[in-house]
Order: C-alpha cells, then structure tokens, then sequence
C-alpha cells in the first residue's frame, strides 16, 4: 500500500462548533474529506488523519499528526511545507491542516 499513499506530517486544527465546527473530539484514525482548491470545489482527497495512542484533538485546538493520503493525480504538487487546505466533513468545514513535512516513502514520522 505505501506506492499507493503520500505520508505528511501536518498541524491539524479543528474548528470549534461556534465556528461552524464539530462538536465532539477526534481520537484515532479519523478520514474526513481534504480540500486543497478552496470552498467552491467539491474536488476532495482522501487521507487518513492518524492521532497518536491515546490522544484526542478537541474541537477549538491543534496538534500535529501524521496524514495518509491516497495518491491522486497532482496531489504531490499541492503537498509542500507551509500548504494549508480545508479538512471537511461533506461540505462542512470542521478544520485546517498546514503541512509541516513530506515524509519520504516508508517513513511514519
């Protein structure tokens, strides 16, 4: 499966239900949709959100966690340091993830 998958590691920030947000955590693996080309566009990239053992993102805070993204005509050009796009839930914004570093093929961290 890794030639199939662009692993990143990212800062996640997940928007707060006053903002429009989710209401509950995260926790685990987490596969929303990701937006790269801005509201209007339903064009969506899958990826999986991995938060470490244990841990929870509540709605409102940030944490950095690795992304598995399935590889999808011109994704690799959208992924570099500093990229920030839309994590969705259908068309409900619910987050922000800037990428921080893509990871080399076999590399989880």
């Amino acid at each position: 499966m890794d030639g199939d998958v662009i692993r990143i590691r990212a800062m996640i920030r997940l928007l707060g239900a006053f903002e429009g947000g989710r209401p509950s955590p995260i926790r685990g693996s987490y596969r929303p949709s990701h937006n790269f080309f801005g509201p209007a566009d339903r064009a969506m990239m899958i990826g999986f959100i991995d938060l470490p053992e244990g841990s929870e993102l509540r709605p409102g805070e940030s944490m950095e966690a690795s992304i598995a993204f399935w590889q999808a005509p011109g994704l690799d050009e959208l992924l570099h340091p500093g990229r920030q796009w839309r994590i969705q839930e259908g068309l409900r914004l619910v987050g922000i993830g800037t990428v921080l570093a893509v990871l080399p093929p076999g590399e989880d961290q």
